[in-house]
């Protein structure tokens, strides 16, 4: 695929930085990294609900304060996106295995997950708290490369860049998420005991693990809700360093997905230890979604009935008032949904072929290939138990948050989701799919399949930030929410034909 070099890319906009060696496997001695890199968990907001066991009603969503917001429940996002006719086919994930990469891990996520599961009548996974394991059951297992650290506050009076409350709300979204959808699939939890805004730990540390997971077949589906601006690393060759195991799992029939950013076209510049970072003057994408080896998942505003749990139903009339709309609009383009176009990164072969009405993709790789509900404000309904007192650091405002449940968005959100998807597709393929990307874009370029196989989202744009120009969600693929969201009856199947040439 064609490539143009990092610095001349960022042309005028390149900047000097102190670097460190890190050491990887298959790397050059020497890569360079920016020592303190940005690298976080996708979550934009989240919301306390209630503190019950029991999940809040659609009423005490809609009268929520500051934010007046829609609470999904697992049922009412699988009607959205129509996977109940897979469900009754018996798709469902089964005999797959889902790796969700974090950093820290959580105490509390096998009681979590028991929580969640009993409050929407889930399927129970052998390994989450309280369940005695059957022939035929999923498994939930963790999987810790390097240790498994605490979940608990940073001491101190730092910045608390280490702090790890943050992953473990990240922990449970994801891993609840992923069950939600494919509730017949395997969940590996794998954790690195390092914070993602150490660069020079956090990335080499999260790819390792990856590699190791492929290396040793333990996953056909990588989740990563975790992102960093392209141009907050030092070098090209940086990024290139990193992607060995998204290399070897393109060989070895490994989908990896990742979240597009929370930050829309603007995107933070590195932030050294004890100072708050800064937002590039320019448009940025951030990676690993920019990686052509990796599907990169934006968002949208789901504007659907919450509580229709068996069709996807239009609901313009109750809050959030993103979507107190004239129409019949079920998405909006997310207005935080990270998008653009590669600053190191060459167009893919894959993306030659646009669905008509596309926003045009130049020379360098467009993001993101998909889209899914992703906005706090039409969110899921994830349960977290967290340290006593707000021992964790994790506020709610000014006051310590509390055991319960949460109304979560960021492309966090829509991340796992889609890894949920992709392992029903492997189910009915009978195997890994490997990078799907190719076969997503054969359908996207035939005009009947892609309107039988995706709900197109045209409206809506990601100019998060006013100082940076955002993009408008448009007819076929867009900077916001890529080829669209899935309408996944039709979508799983046709993609695993569509990855076989068909």
């Amino acid at each position: 695929m064609p490539r143009r070099s990092w610095f001349s890319v960022l042309g005028r906009f390149a900047v000097g930085v102190l670097s460190t060696a890190v050491m990887l496997p298959g790397s050059a001695a020497g890569a360079a990294l920016t020592p303190a890199l940005v690298m976080h968990p996708v979550i934009s907001d989240f919301a306390f609900v209630s503190s019950s066991e029991t999940p809040p009603t659609e009423t005490q969503c809609f009268n929520a304060t500051p934010i007046k917001r829609r609470c999904f429940t697992p049922q009412a996002i699988q009607a959205a996106y129509n996977l109940g006719p897979l469900y009754a086919a018996g798709r469902d994930g089964r005999g797959v295995t889902i790796a969700i990469v974090d950093s820290f891990g959580s105490d509390t996520i096998a009681h979590d997950l028991h929580v969640f599961d009993r409050a929407f009548g889930l399927q129970p996974m052998c390994g989450e708290e309280g369940v005695t394991c059957a022939r035929g059951m999923p498994t939930f297992t963790r999987f810790a490369l390097q240790g498994t650290p605490p979940t608990n506050a940073q001491p101190g009076g730092g910045p608390h860049q280490e702090d790890h409350t943050l992953w473990a709300l990240e922990v449970s979204l994801d891993v609840e998420m992923a069950h939600a959808i494919a509730p017949m699939a395997n969940i590996l939890l794998v954790t690195t005991p390092t914070a993602e805004t150490l660069g020079v730990q956090g990335f080499p540390d999260m790819m390792n693990a990856e590699q190791f997971v492929v290396d040793n077949h333990m996953a056909s589906v990588i989740s990563q809700s975790f992102a960093s601006a392209e141009d907050a690393v030092s070098s090209f060759q940086s990024l290139q360093n990193l992607r060995h195991a998204y290399v070897t799992a393109a060989r070895n029939g490994v989908t990896v997905l990742g979240s597009s950013g929370d930050g829309g076209r603007a995107n933070a510049k590195k932030s050294p230890v004890g100072q708050g970072g800064t937002t590039f003057p320019f448009p940025t994408v951030e990676w690993p979604a920019s990686d052509p080896l990796v599907t990169g998942v934006g968002g949208t505003y789901l504007c659907t009935d919450p509580t229709s749990t068996s069709a996807r139903v239009a609901d313009n009339v109750d809050p959030p008032s993103n979507c107190q709309v004239s129409g019949s609009q079920a998405e909006i383009g997310w207005i935080a949904s990270g998008g653009g176009f590669s600053h190191v990164f060459g167009r893919p072969d894959y993306q030659d072929a646009l669905p008509s009405g596309s926003t045009a993709i130049g020379t360098m790789r467009g993001v993101p290939d998909v889209g899914l509900q992703a906005s706090a404000r039409t969110g899921a309904l994830v349960f977290i138990s967290l340290p006593p007192d707000g021992s964790g650091g994790l506020l709610c405002g000014s006051s310590p948050c509390s055991t319960g449940w949460y109304d979560i968005g960021g492309t966090s959100l829509s991340c796992p989701q889609w890894a949920a998807m992709v392992a029903i597709a492997d189910q009915i393929n009978g195997g890994g799919l490997g990078l799907v990307n190719p076969a997503l874009y054969r359908i996207g370029a035939d005009p009947a399949r892609y309107a039988n196989d995706f709900f197109d989202v045209t409206t809506g744009n990601n100019q998060a930030d006013p100082s940076v120009p955002g993009y408008a969600a448009t007819t076929g693929w867009d900077p916001v929410t890529g080829l669209g969201t899935p309408n996944a009856a039709n979508l799983i199947p046709d993609l695993v034909l569509a990855a076989h040439g068909g």
